[in-house]
């Protein structure tokens, strides 16, 4: 009785076309086999078609080998299971193999088919292994985030609001840091806030709002965040995360909670990341504008981390330089930008954009048409700061 073909693709490389040859005809119908002639062609075949169950690579290849290949491919796609087929027998390279690019199976130089075919469904069942666990994992943390951020909406909205809010600056930063695990990030400031649920609706009200608060409701906020990391952290593979929330009112100079000497560039990047937008969102619900409140976060000495301040002021842009103000038709002034569409009283009909520019030629034309069919007032404008 015939086995089925597995379906788990697999790539051969070799410098060889006719060992490569050999290869389709012993495998055909019993491996869902790919060829490439080199290790370049192999990068190629796996940027375009992958990803591969299984890579199969002869030791010596002109150009670039079969170690240098298969450090490259684990560089690139660590799941993907590696094996080295040589003619070779070289103790020192297959040291070299084995330890710099992660070798599933060593096979020489002739393999037989029935070896061959058992070594490649080895390699098969162990991607099934590692992708099935990777897949359940992200299934496992996606969903332990998402009940608790559910809760939190359920419980405590006005703190889930605020998650929302934050965790999209959070992202914009960490994408100019170009950091790779932003996932980390991104599940610390959705679930930085989980701990609200153990605080009064007041409380929570006015640390939203950025108020103030007095000795005994620090007390109680403190406490929140050590809640949070608490929780978190008996999460399997969050441990980083909660760090993360453990550290997110520590400040720059190793001032605040937790009471401890980690300070500066020990404390985790993304808490770093988190005190300095959770202060921000804190000033602009307090009333601010983004430019004021940028402004605000600067001048507190020791408080922040430098860097993270210079890419919120990049990712801020021309908001970080203006002051947002609203103003009737006849305040309006050449150079204003616009902070938000302005509309026709009766239609709501756009008139002008967000980020426009105002010429005298264009606040004529808003006069204009207040005479013949209004405009919607008060207009937001951007004002540099320190005028107006």
């Amino acid at each position: 009785m015939a086995t089925a073909k597995l379906p788990e693709k697999v790539l051969m490389v070799d410098d060889e076309a006719n060992i490569l040859d050999s290869f389709r005809r012993e495998l055909r119908g019993k491996i869902n086999l790919d060829t490439a002639l080199g290790g370049e062609e192999g990068l190629a075949k796996l940027s375009r078609h992958g990803p591969y169950a299984v890579v199969v690579s002869d030791l010596r290849m002109p150009g670039m080998d079969g170690i240098e290949f298969l450090a490259k491919v684990r560089a690139a796609w660590p799941d993907t299971v590696r094996i080295m087929l040589t003619g070779y027998a070289d103790v020192q390279n297959t040291i070299s193999a084995v330890n710099e690019g992660h070798i599933f199976r060593f096979l020489t130089k002739p393999c037989d088919s029935v070896t061959l075919v058992k070594a490649l469904a080895a390699g098969i069942r162990q991607y099934r292994l590692v992708t099935a666990e990777k897949e359940l994992l992200e299934k496992t943390l996606k969903g332990s985030i998402a009940v608790l951020t559910d809760l939190l909406a359920l419980v405590k909205p006005e703190a889930f609001a605020r998650a929302s809010r934050i965790t999209q600056w959070v992202m914009q930063i960490v994408r100019e840091l170009g950091e790779e695990r932003t996932w980390e990030f991104e599940a610390a400031a959705m679930l930085s806030q989980i701990g609200f649920v153990t605080l009064p609706d007041n409380l929570i009200k006015k640390v939203c709002q950025g108020q103030e608060l007095d000795r005994e409701e620090e007390e109680m906020f403190a406490q929140h965040f050590r809640l949070a990391a608490e929780l978190v952290a008996r999460i399997p593979r969050l441990e980083e995360v909660s760090r993360i929330i453990a550290y997110q009112e520590k400040r720059f100079d190793g001032q605040g909670p937790p009471e401890d000497q980690v300070a500066a560039e020990d404390i985790p990047l993304g808490a770093r990341v988190l005190k300095v937008v959770l202060d921000f969102d804190s000033l602009l619900s307090g009333g601010y504008s983004k430019g004021r409140a940028l402004e605000v976060l600067k001048a507190r000495r020791g408080w922040y981390d430098p860097a993270i301040l210079t890419l919120l002021d990049q990712v801020l842009g021309v908001e970080a330089r203006y002051d947002v103000k609203e103003v009737g038709l006849l305040g309006l002034e050449e150079g204003m930008v616009l902070a938000a569409d302005v509309v026709s009283r009766r239609e709501g009909k756009r008139l002008l954009a967000k980020g426009q520019r105002l010429s005298r030629t264009l606040i004529m034309g808003l006069l204009n048409y207040q005479r013949m069919g209004g405009v919607q007032e008060p207009i937001r404008v951007l004002v540099p700061l320190g005028q107006g």
